[in-house]
């Protein structure tokens, strides 16, 4: 049996016996709410004050540091940013606790491929100063130090705050740069922290790093974008990508997408920046099916929003390729088919369609695809007109005409380099679309408007998230 079979089941096993008897944490109260919406928001890929460089900020999953590579100039400014001087600690502290251990023991064999998952997602603030990190085998998210981590000097770590559950996974940063969401994996739900030190609108101070408010999530909470305006939070679970039966359409066809017992509950859903009330909450893959796309997943994985936040597109688990959704559209019957947990099916959204682009591995078992995914990773560029794809399973990147359909794929053939198992799509300036390239340690540079390959960088253990951000243009004089 191959390595990367052993390694999937062994994870799914264990991860599925830990399951049967951990009891999910309990929600600490969160801070009172905020009783105004956020402040006017800045762009999400914003020109940087003066005496800041803007960069892109690759987290290395597998090595627990960061690359930071120059936003216009697209050259490696610094590899190897130690994003976890405190492991030797946090694995002590692991090792004390039987549950921790398992948990840690399984993120490792299972989401982590015989790996630890040290550097899942991470925002700078907006003076560059400070780097947020969630780090899922240690279940946390910390405050970085940027000059200090990068210097490799102590005390890099200013502030740290633990999930309640026991892996943290992407994270979510409003458009002002004030709040940041970070998906607590294990227990069903979103927790938002003080990007930076602040005073809520009811005149309470905050400082960088306290923990506010919560809002509910489906199995396994996963992406959290907001809009443009920073009005709403797009928030997707994707269940239990860890489970073993992925294997067959027959299964899929057993299972109703809205009752399986196996992944659990599923959930697209809408969430109000000011209060957290849950606006719209869907069954993706009852919605597919409606729309004429039976037995397919309901889990939604990476998703781009399109300018104006009415239309989505979004992948879901084992699809090669994406699916259309209208926000606002009739539903397509007209009445309530479901209700999730006391949120009744939403009387607007609809699929429009789903896009099919190469499936590189038709014969390959679906309990291999990495986490479920057969892509996983989906940006649009600032015009809403080009997508840009990360064919996960597939070993390929893609650009992609939203009005056509039409795609241009970029592999080992196309371009001379390696792009194996694409993880990641992110815009950066000037019309850049960034793709880390996890088995391939790299990331890829694709410009949308001409379709040309920019840059092919190397950069650490595998890339999982690239970020812009930010970093003072003194501190990198000191590189």
């Amino acid at each position: 049996m191959p390595l990367t079979h052993r390694l999937a089941t062994a994870g799914c096993a264990l991860a599925a016996a830990i399951a049967a008897f951990v009891v999910p944490a309990q929600s600490a109260p969160a801070a009172p709410a905020p009783t105004a919406d956020l402040a006017p928001p800045r762009g999400a890929v914003a020109a940087s004050a003066p005496g800041l460089r803007d960069v892109m900020w690759v987290g290395n999953n597998w090595d627990g540091t960061a690359s930071v590579v120059d936003a216009r100039s697209l050259k490696v400014l610094k590899r190897g940013i130690n994003l976890i001087p405190d492991r030797a600690q946090e694995i002590r502290d692991i090792q004390l606790n039987p549950v921790k251990l398992a948990l840690f023991l399984a993120i490792r064999v299972g989401p982590g491929e015989g790996h630890d998952q040290f550097v899942d997602d991470m925002f700078t603030t907006r003076d560059g100063r400070f780097l947020a990190v969630s780090r899922p085998s240690f279940a946390d998210v910390v405050w970085v130090n940027i000059r200090r981590a990068s210097l490799g000097l102590p005390g890099a770590i200013v502030r740290e705050q633990q999930m309640d559950g026991f892996r943290t996974d992407h994270m979510g940063l409003s458009p002002d740069g004030l709040r940041l969401l970070v998906s607590d994996s294990t227990s069903r739900q979103v927790i938002e922290y003080a990007m930076v030190d602040q005073t809520l609108a009811d005149g309470t101070p905050v400082k960088m790093g306290d923990r506010l408010r919560v809002f509910p999530s489906g199995e396994t909470p996963h992406e959290s974008n907001y809009t443009r305006s920073g009005g709403q939070i797009f928030h997707a679970s994707i269940g239990r990508v860890y489970t073993p039966g992925d294997g067959t359409e027959e299964l899929d066809a057993l299972f109703d997408p809205l009752g399986d017992p196996i992944k659990g509950d599923r959930w697209f859903q809408v969430v109000r920046s000011s209060d957290f009330k849950i606006v719209k909450r869907w069954e993706i893959g009852h919605e597919l099916e409606e729309a004429g796309f039976p037995h397919m997943s309901s889990a939604v994985r990476p998703m781009a929003i399109a300018p104006g936040s009415r239309f989505l597109y979004f992948q879901v688990s084992f699809f090669h390729g994406y699916v259309k959704f209208d926000t606002q559209a009739p539903d397509i019957n007209g009445t309530t088919d479901y209700t999730l947990q006391g949120v009744p099916e939403p009387t607007t959204g609809r699929v429009l369609g789903i896009v099919n682009l190469d499936n590189r591995v038709p014969t390959m078992p679906r309990d291999l695809y990495v986490n479920d995914s057969a892509h996983h990773g989906l940006s649009i560029d600032r015009d809403g007109e080009t997508l840009c794809v990360a064919g996960t399973m597939d070993d390929y990147a893609a650009l992609v005409d939203i009005g056509t359909g039409q795609a241009t794929y970029y592999d080992e053939t196309t371009t001379g380099h390696d792009y194996g198992k694409p993880y990641w799509t992110t815009e950066g300036l000037r019309d850049t679309c960034w793709i880390s390239l996890s088995e391939s340690d790299a990331v890829a540079v694709l410009d949308t408007e001409t379709g040309e390959e920019l840059a092919f960088l190397q950069v650490g253990n595998h890339p999982q998230r690239v970020r812009h951000g930010y970093v003072p243009l003194a501190l990198i004089a000191e590189w």
